[in-house]
């Protein structure tokens, strides 16, 4: 006997009207004539299963929580983690060191030399991001899956004598700072934070102003043979994913190619990490499954360059097309910048100002949620860890949509509208007609059934 089908709840965020993840009914939607739009659900096919969504927990996200009251403190934690009536986040980053946003350049191994690492420290983490992370575990009531990213190991391991500008990471160096990644793994289980997995460099080809290490893809290969790997599964880490490349997608498939063609590399990495910067490349994400499909693929970092841009619109459209067409290619989760930074889009060490989903201003303990916000939780707060991809298309290019189904059986589909027309469609699971509905100018929806 086949169960009844579930009734469908409609949650709407809208540029023009004052809908912000609302829930409404689902008759308050335009219906004009479809117009052959449809978007068609194929719940028979199943495609990736997800492991979550979530933000960075760096150093400047982490001071700007600390200058808020606990009030906004509780309420920024609340609307990101809390599995219920917040966003969800389960799969979140943090910088193994520092980063652009943190407030100076630092390492975990200061002292020169220390090639046993005798000096290693994670204290300058215990002053701002570790108590982020736990106060964000209460509220989540689980630890959340962490991804650690170097952005530049200690300078007197590297070239240039400097972790900003690029250089590389010295030979005699390697087995000391594949090291520092374990000693990093076991300090933060020591403060109850789980690593759950790390990516070898951030953006290895970049030589930036800030905090950066080059390697070519051939160095990346040998460094996970011959140091990353062996140094994990000695220490007893074999499980913690490693993830090359995180960079951007423009070559993310040469970087995967050079990885993945050295089995004595490839038997130690889980997958392929990118960015979004410079050109989309979406189909550079799908080259990959379709050459590695035993890979995994994450997005490990996206927000709008160029300062906070707040009130843009534009900025939460460009996340959910980002979302819906790296999702649609086989990425398993995806992950924001900055949780939070202040209203000029830092603090940054170097200038480098940037957008967040939530803005604050200490000096008037206010929290400004910006477009992005809304546009990341139609996905995170209705696409649950272990949901599984369905087969989805749209018959019009105006429409884009993706479709999951969630270890509970509900069915979550995101239709997002970036015209300045209002767009009746049908969205159908099954054969024949479906529901007639529509969306209004600038928006996005999750249909939940």
């Amino acid at each position: 006997m086949s169960m009844p089908p579930r009734p469908i709840r409609l949650f709407l965020t809208a540029r023009d009207v004052e809908y912000r993840l609302s829930e409404i009914p689902l008759a308050s939607v335009p219906t004009d004539e479809p117009d052959h739009r449809r978007i068609q659900v194929h719940s028979e096919t199943t495609f990736q299963t997800i492991e979550g969504f979530g933000g960075a927990f760096t150093e400047a996200a982490a001071v700007t929580w600390l200058a808020l009251s606990p009030a906004r403190r509780e309420e920024l934690l609340h609307a990101y983690f809390h599995p219920e009536s917040g966003h969800g986040y389960t799969l979140c980053r943090v910088p193994m060191g520092s980063c652009d946003f943190a407030l100076g350049n630092y390492a975990h191994v200061e002292t020169a030399g220390d090639l046993e690492l005798a000096t290693f420290s994670i204290a300058r983490d215990r002053q701002a991001i570790i108590p982020f992370i736990q106060a964000a575990q209460q509220v989540a009531g689980h630890p959340i899956k962490l991804l650690a990213s170097p952005w530049s190991p200690p300078a007197w391991m590297k070239s240039n004598g400097q972790m900003n500008r690029g250089g590389t990471l010295l030979p005699e160096c390697r087995r000391a700072w594949a090291r520092c990644f374990v000693r990093f793994i076991q300090a933060y289980a020591e403060e109850g934070i789980p690593i759950w997995g790390v990516t070898v460099q951030n953006e290895p080809m970049a030589a930036q102003p800030w905090d950066s290490c080059l390697y070519s893809a051939e160095a990346e290969r040998d460094f996970v043979r011959d140091f990353l790997g062996p140094e994990l599964a000695a220490a007893g880490l074999g499980d913690v994913k490693i993830i090359i490349w995180d960079h951007n997608r423009d070559q993310m498939v040469e970087r995967a190619r050079v990885a993945f063609s050295a089995p004595e590399a490839s038997r130690f990495i889980w997958g392929t990490g990118f960015h979004w910067y410079g050109e989309d490349c979406f189909d550079h994400v799908q080259q990959v499954h379709d050459a590695w499909p035993h890979k995994h693929l994450l997005f490990t970092e996206g927000c709008q360059e160029g300062g906070p841009h707040a009130g843009s619109w534009e900025l939460g459209e460009r996340y959910a097309r980002s979302m819906i067409q790296d999702l649609s290619r086989w990425t398993e989760g995806w992950i924001d910048w900055n949780l939070l930074l202040d209203t000029q889009g830092g603090p940054n060490h170097v200038g480098n100002l940037c957008s967040a989903p939530v803005l604050a201003d200490a000096a008037k303990d206010a929290l400004d949620w910006q477009s992005s916000y809304y546009y990341l939780g139609h996905f995170t707060r209705f696409v649950k860890v272990g949901a599984r991809r369905l087969g989805c298309e749209s018959t019009v290019g105006e429409l884009e949509a993706a479709a999951f189904l969630n270890p509970d059986g509900a069915i979550a589909t995101v239709v997002m509208n970036r015209t300045e027309l209002s767009l009746g469609f049908e969205l159908c699971s099954g054969e024949g007609s479906g529901l007639r509905t529509g969306l209004p100018p600038r928006s996005i929806a999750t249909y939940l059934s």
